[in-house]
């Protein structure tokens, strides 16, 4: 049986959930937009690609937005301790260009708990941490049969809490919510009759 979409997402507060593909970007927003208060995100400085926070205004305000770089991968990972542990801001979103060991996953997750704050880590393909509590494979999507150009697939590869599913979803720039998308289902074409 697959697990309500309801029943994960919004992410559980108080843990460190991990998002990888093309679409991680979309899905950090996505969840950004959903939740309230301020919100750190953490890169590294030598990185090249950079959030721009005007590029998230259809989900939230940008000004919700605080950003720290580190030096290295691990400045990055002890900056998301610090501030999940810290009770400051109430989620914090890390780009992360290498693999998560156990032992940092695991401090993470008990510095989520002690903050009741939610982490998200955006991974390389490939990538994750044992100790992570879900992570997701997300990529946009393109349907013709839809005008929308804001369609994600959306799959829950891990979750320690219970089980994975796959979504199609779109984000209601109204609502500030994701919905649903109803797949197209396969119908029979009617045979002509012969005349």
């Amino acid at each position: 049986m697959v697990q309500e979409f309801s029943d994960i997402f919004p992410l559980c507060v108080s843990r460190s959930h991990e998002a990888l593909g093309p679409g991680a970007v979309s899905f950090a927003a996505c969840l950004i937009g959903m939740s309230k208060g301020p919100v750190l995100w953490i890169g590294e400085q030598r990185q090249n690609e950079r959030l721009h926070p005007g590029g998230l205004i259809q989900f939230c305000d940008p000004a919700r937005l605080m950003f720290a770089y580190g030096k290295t991968h691990m400045d990055v990972l002890w900056i998301a301790e610090e501030a999940l542990r810290s009770k400051s801001v109430p989620l914090v979103i890390a780009q992360i260009s290498t693999d998560i060991g156990l032992t940092e996953g695991r401090r993470l997750q008990l510095a989520a708990e002690a903050g009741q704050t939610t982490g998200l880590f955006l991974l390389p393909q490939g990538m994750g941490s044992n100790a992570a509590e879900t992570r997701w494979h997300c990529a946009p999507m393109y349907d013709s049969s839809v005008s929308d150009s804001t369609l994600f697939d959306w799959h829950c590869i891990k979750n320690k809490s219970g089980t994975t599913g796959k979504w199609i979803v779109n984000w209601n720039d109204t609502t500030h919510h994701i919905n649903l998308v109803s797949q197209t289902g396969q119908r029979a074409r009617p045979k002509a009759k012969a005349g």
